[in-house]
């Protein structure tokens, strides 16, 4: 990576508009990541212990609780002129990966659902490493060319980042040099991926919708939307935040700081409970890794 630049690092001015709430956004945001990490680690357990939940759906998933704890941690640093650049790469490597594991998820929920009978041969464990692997792989030349993009320009000062971590849109208020072709391009860029996993993902559903319908009992009908549920309520909580911060015509600092906090927080926190409260065999599963736990004061 080229470096033109003398600023060596970039003073993070943290949250905008929250002069005099430190210590309560401290306590909040470290809530927020010690149950992030605890739900997270629970579900990784109890995929690994339970023989139930070797299954491709629950491998992603695991995959994406490891992400998940590594989402919040990213965005946590002291920033040097390097340490701002890895930071940015990180966390778009983080963010991408986790919107291609959406979609290798939706991907596997339609083959479960519109092709029952071929799903151990499609969804093979081969297949499913395949996949894994091919998520990261992208995400990394998405994450690399997004990095390089941003710190190819000069940054000759000022070097204060009015924000809490380093992102593409702050970045570049502070180059000294013309930016709006690298803001197009990045619109294109940051815009395409998220736009083309959704399409993705959209066509998954209309043909599992579609198929779901068919079905003439009710109570299959019931069961089969119910593998879903949880899995269309992470992509909404996921999607969202990436639409109001990269393709809003005018940025908005609160705005974004917002919704940044519930994409980065909130959401990892929130994943394990999607996924285990409507999900019977994570729910047994859990109970099984807890159970040891809970019983350890009476022994």
């Amino acid at each position: 990576m080229r470096n033109l630049s003398v600023v060596t690092e970039f003073i993070l001015l943290g949250i905008p508009h929250t002069e005099g709430l430190e210590t309560m956004l401290l306590v909040l945001f470290l809530s927020f990541y010690i149950f992030t990490l605890m739900g997270n680690l629970l579900i990784l357990l109890a995929i690994v212990s339970s023989t139930r939940l070797h299954k491709p759906m629950y491998f992603f998933l695991g995959k994406l609780s490891i992400f998940d704890i590594f989402f919040p941690s990213g965005i946590v640093r002291a920033i040097s002129y390097a340490g701002c650049a890895s930071q940015l790469f990180f966390y778009h490597f983080l963010g991408c990966t986790e919107c291609f594991l959406y979609t290798v998820m939706a991907y596997d929920r339609f083959v479960a659902i519109c092709h029952p009978l071929h799903y151990t041969l499609i969804m093979s464990h081969r297949a499913c490493i395949i996949l894994a692997m091919g998520t990261s792989f992208f995400a990394c030349i998405q994450a690399t060319f997004l990095t390089i993009l941003t710190f190819q320009l000069p940054y000759c000062g000022p070097n204060e980042v009015d924000y809490y971590f380093c992102d593409i849109p702050v970045m570049l208020k502070l180059a000294c040099a013309d930016t709006s072709a690298l803001e197009m391009v990045g619109f294109i860029s940051v815009g395409l991926m998220p736009l083309s996993c959704f399409l993705l993902i959209f066509t998954s559903y209309s043909c599992i919708i579609c198929s779901i319908l068919q079905i003439h009992s009710a109570e299959g009908r019931r069961r089969a939307f119910s593998t879903c549920n949880a899995h269309l309520t992470a992509i909404l909580l996921s999607f969202m935040p990436v639409v109001l911060i990269y393709l809003q015509p005018t940025p908005n600092p609160w705005l974004n700081a917002t919704v940044q906090i519930l994409n980065n927080l909130v959401t990892p926190m929130l994943n394990p409970l999607i996924y285990s409260l409507r999900n019977k065999e994570v729910k047994y599963s859990l109970r099984k890794v807890l159970q040891p736990v809970a019983f350890l004061p009476g022994r």
